[in-house]
């Protein structure tokens, strides 16, 4: 029992504990929308894409989220608007602005002092030093993003199912779009403390991916998702704590392991669940017989 009280006995790690509820919450809710939209490369790009605002809010002595949320609404505004062109593929023009401010993001931090210390936290996150204001911060902003999406929910369900049907209904598609890397963008820049630039994005589609593997239903798959990325961050903290190992890799490290559990167990689409079909058909096979074959030909008599 002492495994479970010992670490709850810190302030910091309450508030840890705290943080990667609201954190797992909030990335399992909008990471359902990455995972059925495809999404992935986008919020990878995201993800690196505000590490300058990271830093510059980082050297300034400000909170990273001012500089993080600026280059994460400048980012998703940019994507938003490359992807209407046919000059440059989607891909590429994302690849370009990801890698260009990412690598402007470490050239400013590499011009200080403690760069390598400094450049650790920033990539892997700093759960264990988030204050009460930190999570009261990530409530609020959890909060509103949970409220957009509960109030435009239809239209985001049909926008990332049936887009043609969306536009064709009068909905306001790339409108849609663009919300929604907002949406993805200010999760982004909330979890940085969690797990990281570097992590963010696993802890945003791997409980999504892993919810999806247990569902066909939207709202279902929603609901498991941040119930998967909550446990995930609770079991993380613990085997972190315990193990001695970096808090924020744990996490997405756990989130893995579940992902891969339902990966294979899971009752439908998971890979036993294969294996057992295969097998359940090749055993009906086996023992069909055509009309007037069976028991040497009957019919024949």
């Amino acid at each position: 029992m002492s495994w479970f009280t010992e670490p709850l006995q810190y302030g910091f790690m309450q508030r840890a504990m705290l943080e990667v509820v609201i954190i797992g919450a909030l990335c399992g809710l909008v990471g359902c929308f990455v995972v059925v939209r495809g999404l992935a490369f986008i919020g990878d790009a995201l993800a690196h894409a505000v590490f300058p605002g990271v830093v510059l809010s980082y050297i300034a002595g400000q909170s990273i989220l001012v500089g993080a949320f600026g280059f994460g609404t400048l980012t998703a505004l940019g994507i938003g608007l490359l992807s209407r062109s046919r000059r440059v593929s989607e891909d590429t023009a994302i690849g370009v602005i990801f890698a260009a401010f990412f690598a402007l993001g470490v050239v400013i931090l590499s011009r200080q002092g403690g760069f390598r210390r400094d450049l650790g936290s920033l990539l892997f996150g700093n759960i264990l030093g988030i204050s009460t204001q930190d999570v009261v911060v990530t409530a609020v902003i959890a909060g509103v993003v949970g409220l957009i999406v509960a109030a435009l929910l239809k239209e985001f369900t049909l926008a990332a199912f049936d887009p043609v049907m969306a536009r064709t209904l009068g909905y306001p598609v790339f409108g849609l779009d663009l919300l929604l890397l907002l949406l993805v963008s200010a999760t982004i820049v909330v979890s940085l403390q969690t797990v990281g630039n570097i992590l963010v994005l696993a802890l945003i589609v791997t409980p999504a991916a892993a919810a999806r593997l247990l569902t066909d239903r939207l709202l279902r798959m929603i609901g498991l998702s941040m119930g998967i990325a909550a446990a995930a961050g609770v079991s993380g903290l613990y085997v972190s704590y315990h193990a001695g190992t970096a808090a924020g890799a744990t996490v997405v490290l756990c989130a893995t392991v579940l992902f891969l559990a339902a990966l294979v167990f899971a009752p439908n689409h998971g890979l036993l669940a294969g294996v057992m079909h295969r097998r359940h058909g090749r055993h009906h096979a086996h023992h069909y017989h055509p009309a007037g074959e069976e028991h040497g030909g009957g019919q024949a008599r």
